[in-house]
């Protein structure tokens, strides 16, 4: 795949807001949510910052989203996010209707594929590995550090 193909430069974009969470020592994940090729949300793990276990990249960008566009339905949107979604984000990304997920990391422990594979909506599109060295290095060395 090519540097300059949407799906590259919108994780680039992703791997902005991880560097958001790292800096304020949260688990480095970040997400965006592209709709018309226009970045409409951008979000990253808040989880310590709101003490909400449910803070999540996904869930913060798929309310901004949301909020952006005047409804609940991302159908004609991709959200990209620098690690595998857990189930939770998954399910609410099925509830979403999201076109498509990007991801660049898998989570062989949390990751929703682990658990339940046909978790996402049936017409969502996933895709996985996108920049997944780049993505998976942050997560894997701020953990790595942390401990």
């Amino acid at each position: 795949m090519e540097n300059n193909h949407p799906d590259i430069l919108f994780m680039k974009e992703a791997l902005k807001e991880a560097h958001k969470a790292l800096e304020k020592d949260e688990v480095p994940i970040g997400a965006v949510v592209v709709c018309a090729g226009k970045v409409i949300a951008r979000a990253y793990n808040l989880t310590e910052t709101l003490n909400d276990a449910t803070a999540h990249a996904e869930m913060q960008a798929i309310t901004m989203a949301t909020s952006t566009i005047g409804g609940k339905y991302l159908d004609k949107c991709t959200l990209y996010v620098t690690v595998e979604p857990c189930p939770m984000c998954a399910a609410a990304l099925a509830w979403s209707q999201v076109k498509r997920v990007v991801y660049g990391a898998p989570d062989s422990k949390r990751g929703y594929s682990k658990f339940t594979p046909s978790l996402m909506h049936p017409k969502t599109e996933v895709v996985g590995g996108i920049l997944a060295d780049e993505c998976g290095k942050m997560v894997s060395d701020f953990f790595k550090a942390k401990r």
